[in-house]
């Protein structure tokens, strides 16, 4: 009987800003703006470190493939959020809810993992500087980022059958405006406990094992740049952690907020807010700091837009 109810639900209804009334259009025009300036933020820092050969070395790699990570994260969310919020009834297939949320899922994971991997290299430039180069390697930089794609998309994996193997006979009503993992499994109607208990395993092994992990890299870090004696030197060896440290404050709070805690402690209206942070806003803010307080990449940023500006002349 239970598989039956399981299979008459064929779409749920993304209820996530529906109580906003007219209300819903000025969000609109606002996450549309925010969203066309993330992308064109995102392929900017991509166009640029693929353009200029100065930037071509393991942390801007490594920068270039979160930013495409990101730039494929907004598109799981955004444009069906934005599509969502002009319709009177914002409905998503079954399917179409497993394939947002395993995608949500992996692409999430990944970036944790590659900001891990980026407070590595870090780490290794800082502390290692005479063997960077042999550590940190093109094929390693490769490897680095196939193992945290692998890790993140087959965590999805396991998420996913967790959630949807979930018999729903209750409501096919999600207090969200995606699917996300604690809003769409509350509304199983048998006991969840052991399938969130592997889920918050999950969260605990992707958020706050690399958090950890960035942590002892940065005491080492920090270790080591006092022992530079010039204060110019000093400076310059934060100012190149500056913006991966940004990211990963807001990054791991973001997620740590929503993630690190049970589906019992859902609260919609505050991680409604929460979501929208780390959905629409924290991938606009990456870009923007690695832009604004990383001096190398606005100095190549310069260097590319006054190239296409001289051939535009010519």
């Amino acid at each position: 009987m239970k598989r039956q109810n399981h299979s008459m639900i064929t779409e749920f209804i993304l209820i996530g800003f529906s109580s906003l009334g007219d209300l819903q259009t000025l969000l609109f025009i606002v996450f549309l703006l925010v969203y066309m300036t993330t992308l064109t933020a995102n392929i900017t820092i991509m166009t640029v470190i693929r353009v200029d050969r100065s930037l071509h070395t393991p942390m801007y790699f490594f920068l270039f493939v979160l930013s495409c990570s990101e730039t494929c994260y907004t598109l799981v969310i955004v444009p069906k959020m934005l599509t969502d919020l002009l319709v009177t009834v914002p409905a998503i297939s079954f399917s179409g809810c497993a394939a947002q949320l395993y995608f949500f899922v992996g692409l999430a994971c990944t970036n944790c993992f590659l900001i891990a991997v980026m407070g590595y290299d870090r780490y290794v430039a800082i502390c290692k500087p005479l063997n960077y180069t042999l550590i940190v390697s093109r094929a390693t930089c490769m490897q680095l980022v196939v193992a945290s794609s692998f890790c993140g998309f087959l965590i999805s994996v396991v998420v996913n059958v967790l959630v949807f193997s979930v018999p729903f006979c209750a409501s096919n009503r999600i207090n969200h405006f995606f699917c996300d993992i604690s809003p769409v499994i509350k509304l199983g109607c048998t006991d969840t406990n052991l399938k969130e208990m592997v889920i918050f395993f999950l969260s605990i092994l992707v958020l706050l094992v690399p958090f950890v992990l960035i942590f002892i890299s940065y005491i080492f870090i920090v270790l080591a740049i006092l022992k530079i004696s010039s204060v110019e030197g000093q400076r310059k060896a934060f100012a190149t952690c500056a913006s991966h440290l940004t990211v990963v404050i807001v990054h791991y709070g973001c997620a740590s907020s929503i993630y690190l805690r049970p589906t019992s402690l859902y609260s919609s209206d505050k991680d409604l807010l929460l979501a929208v942070t780390y959905t629409v806003i924290t991938p606009l803010l990456n870009p923007l700091v690695y832009t604004l307080r990383n001096k190398e990449v606005r100095m190549a940023l310069r260097k590319v837009l006054s190239r296409y500006s001289l051939s535009k002349a010519v």
